[in-house]
């Protein structure tokens, strides 16, 4: 049978060759060959989607690999965190508080975290919020670890200089043989006749006793004052004060270095008073605070403790 395509004519009842023009021809190539592809171009998306390339194999198992060693790199600062943490309160309720340093706050430590969002060109990036986590803790933890380690200085200095500390610090009596009338808190004020804050404590001794500086320092001021009489002030550095109050007559002067136990002045009855007694006050940055909790050494444990008991029972005063 010769080579082409016939249909039969049930007319003629005779096979007539079918003869195809050229477009058409070319039509139906174009036909074929755009479902061919189709066909081609489903296959491929199908593949792409569905089984990776090796390059693309490779970077998943890389991410995979990455994101297993973020997660060791996230259990690790964790564990920083708690040891950085630990630290810190260490240093606020136990070193700090040993050399009389005042805590760190909080937000000292934390400070230079708030406000813009410097890691938000990071965090915009794809794939890179975990890089812009690891990057935010690490710059938190590095600033924690620096204040710690100023602190740590301050220590060491504090350290260094703790037998002049200590010789600064108020700790001894200013009056020898003194009786407490008055202790730290509120009270009735003998002449206003009102509730007030009693700043210090009222040491009764007759005019002209002794009194002694309870601590290294420089006079501060050796005046009159208003309401305090002739008054000395000593500064002991460490942000201590010393205020002796009610003077007979002041035996220092300002600017002049003292120590412990030096002679300073003479008990009197001058300003606000009704009695011959010394006023005398303890601050720590400027704060009154209360002076029996500064009488450890020159008393014993029982001595401290019945003169502590005595200032929550002494309620008469002289100013």
């Amino acid at each position: 049978m010769p080579k082409g395509k016939y249909r039969f004519n049930p007319e003629s009842l005779t096979y007539e060759k079918i003869n195809h023009s050229t477009k058409k021809i070319i039509l139906l190539g174009l036909t074929y060959f755009s479902i061919f592809v189709t066909i081609g171009f489903v296959f491929m998306f199908a593949w792409l989607h569905f089984f990776p390339s090796a390059r693309e194999f490779s970077l998943m198992e890389e991410n995979k690999a990455l994101r297993a060693q973020y997660k060791v790199l996230d259990e690790k600062m964790n564990r920083v965190e708690v040891v950085m943490n630990d630290l810190a309160e260490r240093d606020n309720s136990i070193y700090r508080v040993v050399f009389e340093a005042d805590p760190i706050p909080s937000e000292v430590r934390n400070a230079g975290f708030g406000g813009i969002n410097r890691y938000q060109e990071l965090q915009n990036m794809p794939n890179m919020t975990m890089v812009a986590d690891a990057s935010k803790r690490i710059d938190v933890l590095y600033k924690k670890l620096y204040v710690q380690s100023l602190s740590f200085d301050t220590i060491m200095h504090l350290a260094k200089n703790k037998t002049e500390m200590l010789k600064c610090i108020p700790a001894i009596q200013p009056l020898r043989n003194a009786k407490l009338v008055s202790g730290f808190g509120f009270r009735m004020h003998p002449i206003y006749k009102t509730v007030r804050v009693h700043t210090g404590i009222d040491l009764a001794a007759p005019t002209g006793t002794k009194i002694y500086a309870t601590g290294d320092g420089t006079i501060q001021n050796a005046d009159f004052e208003r309401g305090y009489g002739k008054q000395v002030v000593i500064y002991h550095g460490y942000n201590f004060s010393t205020v002796y109050g009610h003077m007979e007559k002041i035996l220092v002067q300002r600017g002049q270095k003292v120590k412990r136990g030096d002679l300073i002045g003479l008990v009197g009855n001058t300003g606000t008073s009704t009695g011959s007694h010394l006023h005398y006050e303890v601050r720590r940055h400027n704060i009154p605070v209360n002076p029996i909790n500064y009488y450890l050494n020159d008393l014993s444990p029982k001595e401290y403790a019945d003169l502590l008991e005595q200032s929550k029972l002494a309620n008469q005063s002289f100013d």
